[in-house]
């Protein structure tokens, strides 16, 4: 009966220095939880056996139970990268259109080739909808959706009026060539560039060339000289000369005190296509507001009402688990909220490998919820949760759990040798 005994002790002590084993190789593995090997003894009894004589008959491995406590947060370079201070996991799928949901603390995150954030074994991470003003829609399992980075934001909205002002320099003198050419900066005074839309929301460059076509007037002094003047705007969207009703400039008159007199109304272009792919498009400039005066050569106002399509810039996750991604026009969106999952039973979980888990009917039904939520912990963007393995630890219980089994191992040869003693009575 002693040699079974032993023999039990053995595998048990195997059992735990497998397991002290298992932690140790994965002290570097984003979210994994150490295990601790429970035994327990094993009595074999019945109504006539004697309770004072009786002699257990080793040991068993009750159970392999997983520690739940926090790991270290480690600091990352991506705000994708996700680490829940307190309880929960994070909810992954590794099918998108499947009903599998797992469970990790590895948060870990990435964008895949369709832009959806996924771990890194490609399983879709989950997220609570939210409505237009980013307030959460439904908390459950069934409102659960992949988050899905999107590549642009807004409608694009071509332009059609340009608001342009600026303050043309009173002793600027007319240009010495006397034949404009956008190309030679002899023939005008001043470029101002505005950027405009086409119907697909992408830029363009509007370059308006302001020349002077006559000087102030002298006066004997101490008269003050006489300002009023004439200029001409040229304006060019690319490569596309635009032309108005007065030809292809745009006549500006400025009284004595430096006044625009003229044009009174804005000017509207005539018709052009900026691109074989954008539909025709018509432009008005109101020129309102330009001035001629002493002071430097600027631009006073500058507007127009066309909207770009905006390329994504960036993302951002905060401590409540709001995805909020930003734009190059400007937009700010809230995509979801990042779903967390708690159980009653953790150690019950399933493992899976991959630092991921499986429900099961001894952790309990999944509770849904979110960051700084009942029951759940907070998120902090740019950090990760290490290892909770305590190498110092470890490798004490590796110590104790090789002296277990060396002593098992001890009382094993003894009965085998009292066995020997006993075959070689004659």
């Amino acid at each position: 009966m002693s040699f079974y005994t032993s023999l039990s002790g053995l595998k048990a002590s195997q059992t735990e220095m497998s397991t002290i084993s298992h932690n140790l190789a994965n002290v570097s593995t984003n979210g994994f939880k150490r295990s601790d090997t429970e035994f327990a003894d094993v009595i074999a009894s019945s109504v006539s056996v004697n309770p004072t004589k009786m002699i257990g008959s080793g040991t068993v491995v009750k159970s392999i139970r997983q520690q739940f406590s926090q790991g270290n947060l480690v600091q990352s370079e991506s705000s994708l990268d996700l680490a829940i201070t307190g309880d929960g996991f994070f909810a992954v799928k590794p099918n998108i259109g499947g009903a599998q949901v797992n469970y990790t603390r590895n948060g870990s995150f990435l964008v895949d080739a369709d832009r959806y954030v996924v771990d890194g074994q490609g399983s879709h991470v989950q997220i609570y909808p939210v409505d237009g003003s980013g307030n959460v829609v439904a908390t459950s399992a069934s409102a659960l959706a992949s988050l899905r980075l999107p590549a642009t934001s807004g409608t694009p909205n071509p332009t059609q009026n340009v608001a342009l002002a600026v303050n043309l320099g009173a002793t600027t003198e007319v240009p010495t060539t006397a034949t404009f050419d956008r190309f030679d900066a002899s023939s005008y005074n001043k470029a101002v560039t505005t950027t405009v839309y086409d119907s697909n929301g992408s830029p363009m460059t509007m370059t308006t060339y302001y020349k002077r076509t006559s000087a102030p007037v002298a006066t004997v002094p101490p008269a003050a000289p006489d300002l009023s003047s004439t200029w001409e705007a040229y304006t060019f969207v690319g490569d596309q000369q635009m032309q108005s009703g007065a030809g292809d400039h745009i006549a500006l008159s400025f009284d004595n005190a430096g006044t625009l007199t003229n044009p009174a109304a804005p000017i509207q272009f005539g018709v052009f296509t900026p691109s074989a792919t954008a539909s025709n498009q018509q432009i008005t400039i109101d020129l309102a507001g330009t001035t001629q005066r002493t002071a430097a050569g600027e631009v006073l106002t500058q507007t127009q009402d066309g909207v770009a399509v905006g390329e994504l810039q960036g993302v951002t996750i905060d401590e409540n688990g709001f995805v909020k991604a930003s734009f190059s026009n400007g937009d700010n969106q809230i995509l979801g909220k990042v779903a967390l999952v708690n159980f009653s039973n953790p150690s019950g979980l399933r493992q899976l490998g991959n630092s991921t888990w499986a429900s099961t009917g001894i952790s309990g039904e999944p509770t849904y919820g979110e960051a700084n939520g009942d029951g759940l912990g907070a998120l902090m963007s740019g950090a990760v949760e290490s290892s909770n393995v305590d190498i110092t630890e470890e490798l004490v219980s590796l110590i104790a759990a090789q002296r277990n089994f060396q002593a098992n191992a001890k009382a094993l040869d003894t009965s085998s040798q009292i066995s020997e003693t006993i075959f070689n009575i004659r």
